[in-house]
């Protein structure tokens, strides 16, 4: 890690440990308004059993929360106050466990500090959950094991990383052959100027770090991953004027992609696949991303590399995959880059996160969307 890196994590360190005490003080309400994903009611429920302390620390930007987790070990990377990892903890159930990995100490400390809370919220016997303080780029260095987990989530996190390669090189070892990242984070429209990645505000408001979203796809198969697939994005508008200066022409956009790690790249053999309507709160249908909804019993044409994920990873129980001629077309090109977009899917769902001025602290911003605003109310 070079010394630049580690002066920003430094950096990252104090703002998040001990800057910040509740979400409400990130100065761009980048936590505030989250991507609209609809929960699930599975963890809706869960989220109603969470701790208020540890709920009013949590400063991610949309929801992490994949589906079929039953039975899962699952890996946060960037864990904060251990929201997400007690929401996961509640959904992989008794016989699943969540693992939380974060470099602040204030956040690793307030997150451990009600394991036993929740267990017994849960009616578990024994905890399912452990937080470990470390950096999501050495995983290896902070005890993670390689090759065992079943699933990794981050909210909002990756922005804060000045190395993202290296981060999703830990991510491809941690996984299982057939595991996958499911993530929500901030996109850049094109690639931030490297000035912008001098102020210590703009990247503990993840706005230095983020991603140019075409080079996510590019690095993430470059280290082996699959072709990603978009779930949802948000546009994020930048209300204050001190920040819009600094930000300039650069658009900044919420994203939740999942990718998975398979035995080999995807071919080009098309196959049938029939959704059997056996996963948890998505009896009738299963929304895969923003391309792919499976219908209970319903045979649709997938490409070859979708049809490997959902007959390797924790999906195959759920799914009947069978060899398909190559004339069957693939449903919507899905492989398409256009559709990775997240700037492009916020433009179609009409979706926006409100980047606000303090100055509004009584209440979300008035000129929000109309979804925007019931995603608030359906999960407050």
């Amino acid at each position: 890690m070079s010394q630049k890196d580690t002066s920003v994590q430094d950096q990252l360190k104090t703002y998040y440990g001990k800057r910040l005490k509740r979400s409400e003080d990130l100065q761009t309400d980048v936590a505030c308004y989250k991507t609209c994903t609809p929960l699930s009611k599975s963890a809706a429920d869960a989220m109603r059993l969470i701790h208020p302390e540890v709920t009013q620390r949590y400063f991610g930007c949309g929801l992490v929360v994949p589906e079929s987790l039953e039975r899962c070990h699952v890996l946060d990377l960037g864990s904060g106050s251990g929201r997400d990892c007690y929401i996961l903890s509640k959904l992989v159930g008794p016989n699943g466990h969540v693992t939380g990995v974060d470099m602040t100490d204030e956040l690793i400390q307030l997150s451990r500090k009600y394991i036993s809370y929740h267990q017994e919220k849960f009616g578990y016997k024994e905890t399912n959950t452990e937080f470990i303080q470390g950096y999501i780029e050495k995983l290896g260095e902070a005890g993670i094991q390689y090759n065992k987990f079943d699933v990794l989530v981050s909210n909002c996190v990756i922005c804060l990383c000045p190395d993202k390669k290296a981060v999703f090189a830990e991510a491809y070892r941690a996984l299982k052959e057939g595991g996958e990242m499911y993530f929500s984070d901030m996109y850049a429209s094109e690639p931030v100027d490297e000035k912008l990645k001098e102020d210590s505000v703009l990247w503990g408001e993840g706005l230095a770090g983020a991603l140019y979203w075409k080079d996510l796809i590019s690095l993430v198969k470059e280290l082996g991953f699959s072709t990603p697939y978009l779930v949802s994005a948000s546009h994020i508008e930048i209300q204050k004027a001190e920040l819009l200066r600094k930000t300039g022409d650069v658009k900044y956009a919420s994203g939740t992609y999942r990718f998975f790690k398979l035995p080999f790249c995807g071919t080009d053999e098309r196959a049938l696949v029939t959704y059997k309507g056996t996963v948890t709160d998505h009896q009738e249908k299963l929304t895969f991303d923003s391309v792919h909804t499976f219908e209970k019993d319903k045979t649709v044409a997938v490409d070859g590399e979708l049809a490997l994920v959902l007959k390797i990873s924790r999906f195959a129980p759920h799914f009947i995959v069978q060899p398909a001629e190559c004339k069957v077309p693939v449903k919507d090109g899905a492989q398409q880059y256009c559709h990775l977009n997240p700037f492009q899917l916020a433009d179609k769902l009409g979706s926006s996160i409100q980047k606000c001025s303090k100055t509004q602290k009584d209440g979300p911003c008035e000129d929000q969307t109309e979804a925007t605003r019931k995603c608030v109310e359906t999960k407050s």
